[in-house]
């Protein structure tokens, strides 16, 4: 299964509007560099599905941009859900797990009424994942999700 990057994005405090970036460095101890919540163990670096982020917006009936998810990678050509658990994402040389579903806040909410409820369902809010091996990140870098055990 793979997709590609369609979009990049950071935030380097709490609170201010994601930084749309056209590349990325990832760290193993910082995940994406400029990234306030990369030190943090099981979301070191979160993927958004483009594919899910269009039904989100198609469900509230308008055309939000996807860094009001506040993820930082945004793929297109896959949906995620609990199969992808575990699961290794390799980027060029950067390989990452997943480690959980990216759980919506009711910070969504102050971005657009009702995004925290579409983002619930069906893993659209995306997944959380660990760095294991680093290096960079372009937009329209192949990403390629392989079994637990590959």
């Amino acid at each position: 299964m793979s997709g590609t990057i369609r979009g990049i994005a950071i935030k380097n405090r709490p609170r201010v509007k994601m930084q749309s970036i056209d590349s990325a460095r990832i760290s193993v101890h910082s995940g994406i560099l400029g990234d306030f919540r990369g030190a943090q163990a099981g979301r070191q670096v979160t993927l958004l599905s483009e594919p899910a982020w269009h039904g989100v917006c198609a469900e509230l009936g308008t055309d939000l941009p996807w860094t009001l998810r506040r993820a930082n990678l945004l793929v297109d050509g896959v949906e995620f859900d609990a199969s992808f658990v575990d699961r290794r994402v390799f980027i060029g040389a950067v390989e990452l797990i997943v480690r959980q579903q990216t759980v919506p806040c009711s910070n969504m909410d102050a971005q657009h009424q009702g995004l925290s409820a579409a983002l619930a369902s069906n893993w659209r809010g995306g997944i959380c994942c660990d760095v294991i091996q680093p290096g960079e990140v372009r937009l329209g870098d192949l990403v390629e999700f392989a079994c637990s055990d590959s």
